[in-house]
């Protein structure tokens, strides 16, 4: 897998100060994009055990809140984020937010999608469309994007949007 930045401290994708991390690659194209450089799979440099212990070790700080993976497109990357988020898990419990421009109803029916999911906390899904763009949305581009709460969702089986975020 491929990333194209980490970024230590991120207040701009998800609640409170958190480290990010943006996988490279997504087929989607969505028009105007804000991260076109990331679509491609072969933009950026190559992760290694080094980023995953980065990730960790900032995750350690009072400070940060949580941690976001965006892309690109993460779950194009899926079977390497499943290690690397289960690494992550293991040694820190604070919240895991992921954005992705398939719906959580495509996501959930795939077994590895889901077994990423299952890790997660919060899913931001859909794909960014121009014509639908809000800035005064939470931490999304588009009004199509929900903001989910993903182990709640499992659970009932059924989408619950995370409190606080229509």
């Amino acid at each position: 897998m491929r990333y194209g930045q980490i970024r230590k401290y991120d207040v701009a994708n998800g609640p409170g100060i958190r480290t990010s991390f943006f996988v490279t690659g997504c087929s989607a194209n969505c028009k105007n994009c804000f991260n076109t450089e990331y679509m491609n799979p072969n933009y950026g440099k190559l992760w290694t055990e080094k980023e995953t212990d980065l990730i960790i070790d900032y995750l350690k700080k009072d400070e940060i809140e949580g941690l976001t993976i965006l892309g690109g497109e993460p779950f194009e990357s899926v079977r390497d984020l499943i290690e690397i988020v289960r690494k992550i898990r293991d040694k820190s419990d604070k919240s895991i937010w992921i954005f992705s421009g398939f719906k959580y109803e495509v996501l959930v029916n795939n077994k590895e999608s889901k077994k990423l999911l299952s890790m997660c906390d919060v899913l931001v899904d859909g794909l960014f469309v121009e014509e639908l763009k809000n800035l005064k949305l939470k931490f999304k581009g588009s009004s199509n994007q929900r903001t989910i709460d993903i182990q709640k969702s499992l659970e009932k089986n059924k989408i619950c949007i995370l409190d606080g975020y229509k």
